[in-house]
């Protein structure tokens, strides 16, 4: 059985392959099962909201929280759970979750041609980019748990971040990417 963390390549940090977790519009909580790389369901949100964006991970990435790179990846219709999309990042969100970084990647699908003119995040929408930090700041209130949203972070610095999600995956499962 394929592990969709370990077993499905990354590709590049330009362009990088994604799992989608949650799809846009849901309230449930999808995650990668470390053990087996199956999607699980993780919780219903304690809150009334929802993903603003499909959400996922990029598959061999390890950040600081010790979770794979998350992702959320723009468009306009809800994509299932499991699904790869092949991507191209576009900035990311500071956040502490938890004490830990825990840093959200903004992407388009490098295959819909209705997102080939957005080039950085200053193409993005900016009432969604406030609707994405809104929800990130929020989300957890009723759980009780501190989270921290801090700026958007441009191009280069995303493109630094993924490879350091690279490097620790490499330094924490070697010889597992390809």
């Amino acid at each position: 059985m394929t592990n969709l963390w370990h077993d499905v390549k990354r590709k590049k940090v330009e362009e990088f392959n994604v799992i989608i977790e949650c799809p846009k519009g849901s309230r449930i909580k999808y995650e990668v099962d470390k053990e087996t790389g199956l999607i699980m369901f993780d919780r219903v949100l304690y809150s009334p909201m929802h993903y603003a964006t499909d959400y996922g991970f990029v598959p061999q990435t390890l950040w600081e929280d010790g979770d794979a790179l998350d992702v959320m990846v723009l468009g306009h219709d809800p994509v299932v759970p499991g699904c790869l999309i092949r991507c191209r990042p576009l900035a990311y969100l500071e956040m502490i979750d938890g004490g830990d970084s825990d840093i959200k990647v903004l992407a388009v699908p490098v295959t819909d041609p209705r997102f080939e003119y957005i080039k950085t995040i200053n193409d993005v929408d900016p009432h969604l980019l406030k609707e994405i930090k809104h929800f990130f700041k929020v989300y957890k209130d009723l759980q009780e748990k501190k989270v921290e949203v801090g700026e958007w972070i441009g191009y280069d610095e995303t493109i630094k971040a993924t490879q350091k999600s690279f490097d620790l995956y490499d330094k924490e499962f070697p010889g597992k990417a390809e």
